[in-house]
């Protein structure tokens, strides 16, 4: 294999380290955890001394004090590589929430519940999802109003990772006028009187991880709870969100190599016909799109990382991919299924968990709808 330009000694032994832990602690549980629909807490901790959650965030804060997109892109990946989204879901719901925490919250909030979450203590999400609406931020209808020294939330989210265990929550409420300008960040506390959730039942896929709907019902907060400016919310959201494409993108590259691995060892393994699967001409060619789409997808991602470390974040280039790798992504596992036939078809494998999870990809995180529109909107058009 060519080594990659874009690697180094650091980025190497981290990868290393991540693909040892996957190993070890997470592939041989996935099947378990997703059957119970949750993983033990114990696992969050475990990911969290290994620093996964601490990139970009302040060394007294338990966080790395640096940066790195490939190392973020490289955590996705390797994580996707248990073949299980759901647990993947379940401990990383936080890191949407971290980077607004400890850019816009205040320091007594910092001071509070940073450290708990980089390390994997306590849980924290972000709160922007409605049941009304989930891509169109700019028209959210959760409130807060403005009552003395208090700001008063009513409204509820939903698809919320991991808002059920969740302790801490980054929620995005209408503080002015309509439309994006009238938005603002709230940190809440799930101990905060008016609030309270539910967890949303029976989904196709992520079971091992949890989503909630949340409900505010005149739940007072704390003026100094807002997080940045008021009605100046929505920037920050849409800022968040790159980074968390650039990990779905990651973690879509890394379901997709679950689907090329299986679908090589079962292909050498079966006979059909006097020969193994893997002679008949129809195989090798399904082998080879997948790995073609891995390939474009992995170069793709590669130049999104080096821009991101340049100081450049390509918005265009990150809606783009998305929607092109999760195409790709459900490619690869709709070919491997095939390859596979009826051994993938049973539960307790890595190709039937990536099958019924890879449409959550193509909607989370802006779908592939409005990921297609952003781009063009990017590219002035």
């Amino acid at each position: 294999m060519v080594a990659s330009p874009f690697e180094t000694e650091e980025r190497i032994a981290f990868r290393d380290t991540l693909r040892s832990f996957v190993a070890q602690e997470i592939t041989p549980f996935c099947d378990e955890w997703d059957e119970a629909g949750a993983v033990p807490w114990e696992l969050h901790q475990k990911a969290g001394s290994l620093g996964v959650w601490g990139f970009g965030i302040d060394e007294k804060y338990g966080g790395l004090g640096f940066d790195d997109c490939f190392m973020r892109a490289a955590y996705s990946e390797e994580l996707a590589l248990c073949g299980a989204g759901g647990v993947a879901a379940a401990i990383n719901g936080r890191m949407i929430s971290i980077d607004p925490i400890a850019r816009l919250a205040n320091d007594e909030i910092r001071d509070q519940v940073l450290a708990d979450i980089v390390a994997g203590r306590k849980g924290s999400s972000l709160g922007v999802t409605e049941p009304g609406g989930g891509s169109d931020v700019a028209n959210l209808k959760t409130t807060a109003r403005k009552d003395g020294n208090h700001w008063v939330l009513n409204g509820s989210k939903t698809f919320i990772t991991g808002g059920m265990t969740s302790d801490y929550f980054v929620v995005a409420a209408r503080t002015g006028g309509p439309g994006l300008t009238g938005i603002s960040l709230f940190f809440v506390e799930a101990d905060m009187d008016g609030f309270s959730r539910s967890p949303l039942p029976r989904k196709m896929g992520w079971w091992a991880s949890d989503q909630a709907t949340l409900f505010f019902d005149d739940m007072r907060v704390p003026a100094t709870n807002m997080m940045g400016g008021e009605n100046e919310g929505f920037l920050a959201i849409m800022e968040n969100f790159n980074l968390e494409r650039v990990g779905l993108i990651a973690g879509m590259l890394g379901m997709m190599k679950c689907c090329l691995e299986d679908s090589i060892a079962w292909a050498k393994e079966r006979e059909t016909f006097g020969k193994p699967l893997i002679k008949h001409q129809a195989i090798r060619h399904k082998i080879a799109e997948i790995s073609a789409r891995i390939d474009a997808v992995e170069a793709w991602l590669n130049m999104i990382c080096w821009q991101v470390n340049q100081g450049t974040m390509p918005v265009a280039e990150i809606c783009k991919a998305k929607f092109f790798t999760s195409k790709a992504c459900e490619y690869c596992a709709s070919e491997a299924m095939q390859i596979l036939g009826g051994a993938g078809y049973l539960r307790g494998n890595r190709v039937e968990r990536v099958y019924r999870e890879v449409k959550v990809m193509a909607i989370g995180g802006g779908s592939e709808e409005i990921m297609r529109d952003l781009a063009v909107r990017q590219m002035g058009l």
